[in-house]
């Protein structure tokens, strides 16, 4: 997983509530388990045509924000359905970082094991960073994970919380198997103990 330390970046307003999981990737695309090749199918009911053409006004589609890695968005972010290849979706598009007033508890956490900082801020200050987001290209805004600032285009800054321990994570680029690799060496000292103590649990059922 990418570390995630500071990102400046354009911002792409999107200001809908209760965007669901169908809305970031819809069923038909969940047939693949690699998490690269989905960015092309984010959001493609309301990004494309039934003719597969892309809708020009949908804010993805526009070439201000064509290269944003922050989505700034309404309330109830990734609601509906528990499928991880909706933050996979997201990443592969370019997003790195989601502003909402709030998520849904199962893609919140998606989101930190796949290396996306979702961050929850107020109402009124999502609508100052929507403000901030309509400038377009000119619409730069820097995400410091390790003073937990935001920071506009003008230069204001947003103080925003995360959890220690997903924090941790993020800056050191660890998902799940690197916490585990981590401890190698203690499991491989555990498993030892137990081929000692407990070595039928280790014999191959096929040799005896």
């Amino acid at each position: 997983m990418d570390k995630f330390t500071k990102l400046s970046a354009i911002a792409a307003p999107l200001p809908m509530a209760n965007i669901d999981t169908d809305m970031i990737i819809s069923q038909q695309y969940l047939k693949t388990i690699k998490r690269t090749g989905l960015g092309i199918h984010a959001f493609a009911a309301i990004r494309y045509h039934d003719d597969g053409t892309e809708r020009e006004d949908f804010v993805l589609n526009q070439p201000a924000y064509r290269k944003a890695e922050i989505l700034v968005t309404g309330e109830n972010f990734g609601c509906g359905s528990s499928r991880e290849h909706a933050p996979w979706a997201l990443k592969d598009f370019g997003i790195k970082c989601i502003i909402a007033p709030s998520f849904a508890d199962i893609f919140y956490g998606n989101c930190f094991k796949n290396g996306i900082l979702p961050i929850k801020l107020p109402q009124a200050t999502i609508d100052l960073l929507l403000d901030d987001a309509g400038r377009g290209a000119n619409a730069i805004i820097t995400v410091d994970l390790e003073k937990q600032q935001i920071s506009g285009p003008d230069g204001g800054t947003v103080s925003f919380e995360v959890d220690p321990y997903r924090r941790h994570c993020l800056l050191g680029g660890l998902d799940d198997i690197s916490l585990t690799l981590a401890k190698k060496d203690i499991i491989r000292t555990y498993e030892a103990k137990k081929r000692l103590s407990q070595p039928w649990l280790f014999r191959d059922p096929d040799n005896g």
